[in-house]
């Protein structure tokens, strides 16, 4: 999944349409400020015109998963979990991917009913973590994400997550070919 977080709305768009063309699909923009939102709105209204979904990223608060919802957002994206915004999320018929570092919020998360997880911040927690918290959660599908990028993605992948999310290496033009050939 590409993050791209922080451009004006063209060239969000002009990103994420390298990305579609180069075979990645799941697009994230994080919704944070002003700024987001448009470019969040730019992004979905360019992956409709290709028949592809966009979500929103850093979506913290109810609120924000209403004005989200009102971009035409398929899907969110958090840095942490709250069952008020994953509740608030899934009623607006957006999956939700909340963020987890313990097996305490992994739990949490299978007890309203996700099945998703953003292991965030991947490069802190590591592969092993992956690898590791399929003992006890075997079916939790997780996607790695903060820190991830076209020379590690590989690791993320082979020790069990099931996506990979690639957010500031994404600055580096060799990154999205890199990703692509995954």
């Amino acid at each position: 999944m590409a993050i791209l977080r922080g451009m004006p709305a063209a060239d969000t768009v002009a990103l994420a349409s390298r990305a579609w063309d180069l075979g990645i699909t799941a697009v994230e923009v994080p919704a944070r400020d002003a700024q987001g939102m448009e470019a969040l709105r730019a992004t979905v209204r360019a992956g409709a015109e290709r028949g592809l979904a966009v979500g929103a990223g850093t979506v913290v608060t109810a609120e924000q998963v209403r004005a989200v919802a009102a971009t035409g957002a398929a899907f969110t994206v958090a840095p942490g979990f709250d069952p008020e915004v994953m509740a608030a999320s899934e009623e607006a018929a957006m999956p939700h991917l909340p963020g987890v570092a313990t097996p305490t919020e992994v739990q949490g998360v299978l007890r309203v009913g996700g099945r998703w997880v953003k292991a965030f911040p991947a490069s802190v927690l590591g592969p092993e973590w992956i690898s590791a918290l399929h003992g006890p959660f075997p079916d939790v599908r997780v996607v790695a994400t903060g820190g991830v990028d076209g020379r590690n993605a590989r690791d993320f992948l082979a020790a069990g997550a099931r996506m990979v999310a690639v957010g500031s290496a994404l600055a580096d033009p060799d990154q999205v070919p890199l990703l692509a050939e995954l």
